[in-house]
């Protein structure tokens, strides 16, 4: 049998991450249906059997019933693929969900919040999905598969091996548990990013975020396509999303002036599908405003900037000095080094700079 196995799509997102750069979100919805139906066209070109979509389709908080019948309009068009739903945290089957009161293409099967069984010729396809946005258990420890000698697969969305508390909250399931109960694949969603035959013989799968939501998930985004028999699988990994957000250095330790540095930025080259955030780097040698550079750069391709420069001063000399400005820096290493978290840190870093210039 063929499949396509994709997961966290996320439709009509509200892309906030990306809210640096007007009309990028309304953009990117634009692109997760462009993505969609390149996913839909391979099926149909290549007669693919089944479809696995292993939650997070799209945001209950703010998917439109136009989107809806956007995705069952092309499921329509695949009348002869079986397709698999396993609602997740952002979809869950809730009572005003679009699962419970849309009426979908006959070809769609969608899960709900106990394990269930579907018999098809080819194989049994086993399902779970959250019945509400959280979900710490889904029954997979007490579950035992009925017929070993049949392909079987199972799809959902959950966290592997979760450790801490919130990662509990989104299903979390022992990878040794799944290993046991002796699936032939595993179709999973919820981390958005692509975990495949990261070792021999991995039959348990995230093929990542359709089309990735912003800089947390650099590098390609699309689907697995995966052909299984008993004892055999063969996958493979197709990007299917044109756009790649990508994290470029910039070193600044030469650069003297705010205007030099929005100049340099202005002038960097970058490939036609890629969309950058700029980390500043490197030791600065003026103050940094981030807000003021945004609204002067006009290189389209970069939609954010972040400053991980470090002050061009001998701070520790400086704290030694017998000075209002000595005495300064001394009181604010010192908080320094009692910070909690590295944002607290870079906080106090810049709080250094302003009131060194200030006493000078």
């Amino acid at each position: 049998m063929r499949f396509v196995h994709i997961a966290d799509i996320h439709f009509d997102s509200a892309f906030i991450n990306l809210a640096d750069k007007e009309n990028l979100g309304e953009i990117r919805r634009l692109e997760q249906r462009k993505i969609f139906k390149k996913v839909i066209e391979y099926i149909k070109e290549n007669k693919i059997e089944y479809l696995f979509i292993s939650g997070d389709l799209y945001e209950n908080k703010y998917v439109k019933k136009t989107t809806i019948e956007f995705i069952n309009n092309l499921f329509k068009e695949i009348p002869n693929t079986k397709i698999f739903i396993s609602p997740g945290n952002h979809d869950p089957f809730i009572k005003n969900s679009y699962y419970n009161k849309f009426e979908w293409n006959e070809n769609v099967t969608i899960f709900k919040n106990k394990i269930e069984k579907i018999e098809t010729e080819d194989a049994n396809i086993y399902g779970f999905g959250f019945d509400e946005f959280y979900c710490t258990e889904c029954g997979i420890e007490n579950f035992e598969i009925e017929n070993k000698n049949k392909l079987n697969i199972l799809v959902i969305h959950g966290t592997l091996d979760g450790a801490s508390l919130e990662e509990k909250q989104y299903n979390s399931i022992k990878r040794k548990t799944l290993e046991e109960k002796g699936f032939d694949y595993v179709a999973l969603g919820h981390i958005h990013k692509l975990d495949y035959n990261s070792y021999e013989n991995q039959k348990i799968v995230y093929p990542g975020s359709l089309a990735a939501l912003g800089f947390d998930e650099i590098g390609k985004h699309g689907m697995i396509v995966g052909k299984l028999e008993k004892e055999k699988l063969n996958l493979e990994f197709v990007p299917v999303d044109e756009t790649e957000f990508k994290i470029e250095n910039f070193d600044i330790t030469e650069i003297y002036s705010k205007e030099e540095l929005i100049e340099k930025l202005n002038e960097l080259n970058f490939e036609k599908n890629n969309l950058i955030e700029i980390y500043l780097i490197g030791k600065r040698n003026f103050e940094i405003d981030i807000y003021d550079l945004k609204k002067l750069i006009t290189n389209e391709k970069i939609i954010k900037i972040k400053n991980k420069t470090k002050i061009n001063y001998n701070l520790e000399k400086i704290s030694e000095e017998n000075t209002l400005r000595g005495i300064f820096v001394k009181k604010m290493l010192e908080k320094i080094n009692l910070a909690e978290n590295e944002e607290e840190k870079e906080i106090l870093q810049n709080s250094i700079e302003i009131g060194i210039n200030a006493l000078n």
